[in-house]
C-alpha cells in the first residue's frame, strides 16, 4: 500500500468474553483494561484518530466518562474486523489499524512497526505483527513449551516477510534440526479496500477449523506483510494472563 496520513486506530471491544467474562471492563493496577489499551496506543502519532468499537453500552459509558472517544455499533459483527468495519462507516480513512482490546501492554513503536510493514510495498494490503517465541521481555515461557500451547498463535514466513501460514499448532514442527517460533501479535493494518472485501468473503475451511480470522486473507491470495515487533506483549485471554499482565504494570509504576 502506498504510505498515507490518512489512519484510523481502532480498538475492538466486547464484554460477553467466554474464557474471561467481561474482559474489557476487569482492573488491572487499577484501570480497566480497556483503559489500558487506549492509553498504550494513544502516544502513537501516526493514527490521526483512535475509537473503541463497541456493542456493550456499558463499554460506551465507561469511555464516555474518562474522553475516551468510542463509537456503539450493533452485534451482528462476528468478529474485531467486521466491528471495525461498520463502527468505520461514514469516516475518511485510507487505512485501518486493528488494536485488540484485550492487548493492554501495546506501545507507540508496535503501532509504527506495523504501518511500516504495510507501507513497505505497494502490492501489500494487509499487515500484522510477530515475535520470537521464548524471548524474556514479558516473562515468557521457554519457546518450545509456548510453541506446544494451542493458545499461543505461531505464524510462518517467508523470505520476504509475508505470511505464509498461522496455526494454533507447533509451525515449524523439529522432525530434524533446530526450530524458530514466532508468537503472532494480533495487531492488524489494512487499507481500506482490503477490510471491506474481508467482510464480503465467507469464512472458509482454515478459518474455521483454526479460529483464525487472518487465514480469510490468504484463503482467498490476499497477501499478510509481516512485521517483526520491537516488544512482546501479553495478550489477556485467561485469569493467569490478568495476573501476568497486573504484575508488569504494578512494576512499571
Amino acid at each position: 500500500m502506498q504510505p498515507t496520513n490518512s489512519v484510523i486506530g481502532f480498538i475492538p471491544a466486547r464484554l460477553n468474553s467466554t474464557r474471561l467474562p467481561r474482559k474489557p471492563l476487569l482492573p488491572i493496577a487499577g484501570r480497566a483494561m480497556i483503559e489500558r489499551v487506549y492509553e498504550g496506543a494513544r502516544p502513537c502519532r501516526r493514527l490521526s484518530e483512535l475509537w473503541i468499537a463497541t456493542d456493550s453500552e456499558e463499554i460506551a459509558e465507561y469511555c464516555r466518562a474518562r474522553q475516551m472517544p468510542v463509537k456503539l455499533t450493533s452485534t451482528r459483527p462476528r468478529s474485531g474486523s467486521d466491528r471495525i468495519l461498520e463502527a468505520l462507516a461514514g469516516m475518511p480513512a485510507e487505512a485501518v489499524v486493528n488494536i485488540q482490546g484485550d492487548e493492554p501492554m501495546v506501545r507507540p513503536e508496535m503501532i509504527d512497526c506495523l504501518l511500516d510493514a504495510l507501507f513497505a510495498r505497494p502490492e501489500m494490503e494487509v499487515a500484522t505483527l510477530r515475535t520470537r517465541m521464548g524471548e524474556a521481555a514479558s516473562g515468557s515461557a521457554p519457546a518450545a513449551t509456548e510453541a506446544a500451547s494451542p493458545a499461543a498463535v505461531k505464524v510462518v514466513c517467508d523470505r520476504r516477510g509475508q505470511a505464509l501460514y498461522f496455526s494454533r499448532s507447533t509451525i515449524p514442527f523439529p522432525r530434524g534440526g533446530a526450530a524458530t517460533w514466532w508468537k503472532h501479535l494480533g495487531y492488524y493494518a489494512y487499507s481500506r479496500a482490503a477490510l471491506e472485501r474481508f467482510a464480503e468473503l465467507p469464512a472458509g475451511e482454515l478459518e474455521i477449523a483454526e479460529q483464525l480470522e487472518q487465514l480469510r486473507f490468504l484463503e482467498n491470495g490476499i497477501g499478510i506483510a509481516v512485521g517483526d515487533s520491537p516488544c512482546d506483549t501479553v495478550g489477556v485471554d485467561t485469569r493467569a494472563d490478568l495476573e501476568r499482565a497486573e504484575r508488569y504494570f504494578r512494576q512499571q509504576q
